[in-house]
């Protein structure tokens, strides 16, 4: 557990030898961001992206969503960079957390996940930016700068998708969980058994699910909710 007095986790904090981190000096107006990534190599190439440039510094590390949420009450970011699937707590529930405490934190998700879904819970939970792995460093340098401003920064390509999503219907509680007992290769007996209903109110959320997806067979149901992050296959 961090605390004020002591704070933990791979935050240099404590080792002010290294100019990447510490607070921000008197006279300067450098972005302060915490990076949070369950992979070193993936958080040092961050860091030292980062540490590079002369309007920013990089204040602490974090290898997973909970240590996250704590260095970053200890040191109050100007942007806080997370991954979504990290251990002990996801990027979302994070983002969930930190946002309790300050609705006007400036959060960034950096992801390799660009479903639908993933996207709109980010958001949802007050993500002000969502820049892929695979994009550009300037793209990257250039979010952190946008969202330290206080504006928000999604590329247009994920906000179609994003659109395009929430413009579909949403299935129900009931009728995710059906998909994701198809999507691990249940039959209708074998789902109906799972969640204690008939065969045939089993094919009725099926006829709903399809109908929702805009798909006609099973397969192409799994497809369709894999590639917007509604199961994982």
């Amino acid at each position: 557990m961090i605390t004020k007095s002591k704070p933990q986790a791979r935050s240099s904090v404590s080792a002010p030898a290294n100019p990447r981190y510490g607070a921000r000096s008197a006279g300067t107006d450098k972005v302060r961001v915490l990076i949070a990534d369950d992979h070193v190599t993936v958080t040092a190439g961050l860091a030292s992206i980062i540490g590079m440039q002369p309007d920013m510094i990089v204040i602490a590390e974090a290898a997973n969503g909970r240590e996250a949420v704590e260095l970053w009450r200890y040191h109050r970011p100007d942007v806080a960079l997370l991954d979504l699937r990290m251990p002990v707590l996801d990027g979302v529930g994070a983002i969930t957390e930190i946002h309790h405490e300050d609705a006007a934190a400036r959060v960034i998700v950096l992801t390799t996940f660009d479903t639908d879904n993933e996207i709109y819970r980010a958001i949802r939970a007050g993500a002000k930016g969502y820049v892929l792995k695979d994009a550009r460093r300037e793209e990257l340098l250039d979010c952190i700068r946008r969202v330290s401003r206080g504006e928000t920064c999604i590329p247009q390509s994920l906000v179609e998708k994003l659109a395009a999503g929430v413009s579909s219907e949403t299935l129900t509680g009931r009728e995710l969980d059906v998909l994701t007992l198809l999507a691990s290769g249940k039959s209708n007996k074998e789902i109906g058994a799972n969640l204690y209903i008939s065969e045939t109110t089993v094919k009725a959320h099926l006829r709903s699910i399809f109908t929702k997806l805009n798909v006609l067979s099973r397969t192409e149901a799994i497809a369709v909710a894999s590639r917007r992050g509604l199961v994982q296959l």
